[in-house]
């Protein structure tokens, strides 16, 4: 199985901003149910609502893991 330096390395995978439901921000991947993609990082920021526990992120995916549910990865968090 790919670790996830190597899925994040694989030019299929797109990097783009994201909202992120995240009850913990402790994961480094997220369910697509769990990912919003939006356009621009100043939108992820404006949008981001900690109260509610979505947090705004920099994510790669989708993937698909081998439950056959498409994943997102964490590149890092935002703010």
């Amino acid at each position: 199985m790919p670790s996830i330096q190597q899925l994040l390395q694989d030019p299929n995978m797109q990097t783009q901003f994201a909202l992120v439901y995240a009850p913990r921000r402790q994961r480094n991947r997220f369910p697509e149910n769990c990912v919003e993609c939006v356009a621009t990082q100043e939108i992820a920021l404006e949008r981001a609502d900690p109260d509610k526990k979505r947090y705004p992120a920099q994510v790669s995916g989708p993937s698909r893991s081998s439950e056959g549910v498409n994943l997102y990865y964490l590149v890092q968090w935002l703010g």
